[in-house]
Order: structure tokens, then C-alpha cells, then sequence
């Protein structure tokens, strides 16, 4: 009886950095890159073959956008299409969990596109690895950052009247696969999160790390470099570029 090798865990990242780049424009290229995972992992379960599926890693910013998550509440955007084109920011719903968000220039986007068959099949706990490593990155510029106890994302001053959200989460996972991601607010203009609730929840403000560290100059690529750096160890990911 002939006895099939062991599929192979690719921890390789392939990492790219998108600069600013259109919202729907960056979901088609994370959906294409996710359909190309996923149907590779269905090829492999057809023909009994054990072809390596890729891991990506995108950086990204985006021009103003406002999305809802596909279990968020539309009555969470409190402006109307008028008032969405004086700001010049546009809306989509999408597939990923969550409720309404914002991204805009000043902000480092991550989406993770893995195959958590390479690394763990817990989609808790990638949710935990991925709020760790912006805890991590926070730290290393002074910023004290926890989580919220059944809220998702990073925050400061948990269980006190000065609560505030610095990283919102929200993804999709289908076959063990991941794509959206996490936003980490460095330097935007905060007042666009004046017209929603963030992330459906009430009452709690939003802040950035340029707030928290009373800088109007905050060096972005050094937080890339700090989060692409906490997402390597704790993923145990080798991350490549040239590709």
C-alpha cells in the first residue's frame, strides 16, 4: 500500500507593501489572491497531491472609505450619500465579520492572506496573534495597549471612563483561509470616525498613535517595520520580498 507524503507547512509571507491604494481595488487583488489559495487547496484534495499554498502579507493605505461588515448595522453610518461625496469618501459592504469602519491615509492596513493549515487551524487564535503584534508594535513607541474584554481590536485605558480604540479587527476565513485584517490608526485625520459608530459600539472614542505620543510626524515605515516584525516571530513566518 503506498502511504501519500505529508502535506507541506509553507511558512513563507510573501510581503508586499500596496503604498495608498484604492479600497475596491485592494479587495479584488485580496480576493484573488485568497480564490488562488483556496483552489489550490482543493486541487490538492481532489488529486490526493500536496502542492505548497502560498501566504501573503499586504500593507496598505487607503484614500477615505467608510465599510460594513456583512453583520454590521447600516443605521452605524450616520451620514448620507451626500454628505459621504462632500467628504470625498466612498462605502462598501463587505464579506468580512465586523461591524463599520473607517481607513483613510495616515493609517497602516494589514490583510493577511494565509493558509492557516501552514501555521495552526485555531482562528481564535490567529484573531489573539494578530492583536498581539500591534500590542508589541504599540509598546515599542510607549503606547501601554490590552484588550477589551468581548470587544475585538486594541484599545487603551480598558475599564475606565477614558476607553479608546486604536486597532479595529475584522476578517474572513473559509477552508482555513484568511483575508481583511486589522487597522492600525498612525496618523489620520480622526475626525472622519466622527460619523460612525466604530465598530458598532457605543460610547467609546477612537485615538492614534500620533495622539498618544503627541507627534504631528510619526515615522510610518518604522511602525511597518515594527508590526512586520512582531508578525514574523509570533507567526513563526519567514517573510520574502523578492518575488
Amino acid at each position: 500500500m503506498t502511504v501519500s507524503a505529508a502535506p507541506i507547512k509553507n511558512k513563507t509571507v510573501l510581503l508586499q507593501d500596496l503604498g495608498l491604494m484604492d479600497y475596491k481595488e485592494a479587495w479584488d487583488f485580496q480576493e484573488s489572491l485568497f480564490q488562488e489559495v483556496v483552489k489550490t487547496k482543493m486541487n490538492n484534495r481532489r488529486s490526493q497531491t500536496h502542492q505548497p499554498t502560498q501566504n501573503h502579507l499586504l500593507l496598505v493605505e487607503h484614500p477615505h472609505v467608510y465599510t460594513l461588515g456583512k453583520s454590521g448595522d447600516i443605521d452605524h453610518l450616520l451620514i448620507n450619500n451626500k454628505q459621504l461625496a462632500d467628504k470625498n469618501a466612498a462605502f462598501y459592504k463587505i464579506n468580512r465579520g465586523g461591524d463599520i469602519t473607517y481607513h483613510g491615509p495616515g493609517q497602516m492596513v494589514v490583510y493577511p492572506i494565509l493558509d492557516l493549515d501552514n501555521f495552526f487551524t485555531d482562528i481564535h487564535k490567529y484573531l489573539r496573534l494578530l492583536e498581539e503584534a500591534a500590542i508589541l508594535t504599540l509598546a515599542d513607541f510607549g503606547i501601554t495597549a490590552t484588550r477589551s474584554t468581548g470587544e475585538t481590536g486594541v484599545w487603551l485605558d480598558v475599564g475606565t471612563p477614558f476607553a479608546r480604540k486604536i486597532c479595529a479587527l475584522g476578517v474572513k476565513a473559509s477552508r482555513w483561509v484568511t483575508m481583511h485584517g486589522l487597522a492600525l490608526n498612525i496618523q489620520p485625520d480622526l475626525g472622519y470616525f466622527d460619523h460612525i459608530v466604530p465598530c458598532g459600539i457605543q460610547g467609546k472614542a477612537v485615538t492614534s498613535m500620533a495622539v498618544e505620543c503627541n507627534s504631528t510626524t510619526m515615522d510610518t515605515q518604522k511602525v511597518k517595520n515594527r508590526f512586520v516584525s512582531h508578525f514574523q516571530e509570533l507567526f513563526g513566518a519567514q517573510l520574502d520580498t523578492n518575488f
